[in-house]
C-alpha cells in the first residue's frame, strides 16, 4: 500500500500532515510532480518523482503505477476519476473523499462550470486553503488510510 501526491498543486499543509502519518506508521509515499518537490531529510519512506514536463504526465505516472487499495491525493476531478476506477482510494486536499458513488457527479459538475466559463460566464474559483480545510483534510485522510492499511494487511494475510 502507497500514498500517492499528485504533487504539483498540493498545498503544503497537504504535504505536512501525510509526511507525518507516512513516518508513524512507516507508509511509502511518492509526490509526483513536473518539477522537483522537496521532502523532509528524515521522511525516509517519502520520495518524489520527476516526470518529464507536459501536460498530464504526473497524472499518467500515478495512474499507470497506483494500484488498488493505495491512497491518492489529488485536487484534479479527471485524475481522480481514473484512480477511483482503478480502485485506489481518494482525497481532494479539502478532505472530499472521491469514491464510484461521488465521482460521476463532481465531473458532470466540473464539465458543467468549464462550460459556464468557456461560454465567458464568470464563476469565480475556490475559496483560499485554510485551517478549516486542513482539519477536514487531516480528518478524511487518516479515516482512509485506516481504511487502506487494513485492506492492505488483509490481502497479505
Amino acid at each position: 500500500m502507497k500514498i500517492w501526491i499528485d504533487a504539483d498543486a498540493a498545498p503544503r499543509d497537504v504535504k505536512e500532515v501525510v509526511f507525518r502519518a507516512a513516518k508513524r506508521l512507516d507508509v511509502v509515499t511518492i509526490l509526483v510532480a513536473n518539477a522537483p518537490v522537496g521532502v523532509p531529510a528524515n521522511a525516509t519512506t517519502v520520495r518524489s518523482v520527476v516526470v518529464r514536463e507536459g501536460a498530464d504526465q504526473a497524472d499518467r505516472y500515478i495512474v499507470s503505477n497506483g494500484e488498488p487499495g493505495d491512497l491518492a491525493v489529488t485536487a484534479d476531478l479527471p485524475l481522480a476519476g481514473l484512480l477511483v476506477d482503478k480502485g485506489l482510494f481518494v482525497i481532494d486536499p479539502r478532505g472530499e473523499e472521491y469514491s464510484p458513488a461521488t465521482i460521476a457527479s463532481r465531473l458532470s459538475m466540473r464539465n458543467f462550470m468549464d462550460d459556464l466559463r468557456g461560454a465567458g460566464v464568470e464563476t469565480g474559483g475556490s475559496a483560499p486553503y485554510g485551517p478549516k480545510d486542513k482539519k477536514a483534510f487531516a480528518s478524511t485522510f487518516d479515516r482512509l488510510l485506516t481504511k487502506a492499511i487494513r485492506m492492505a494487511e488483509t490481502s497479505s494475510e
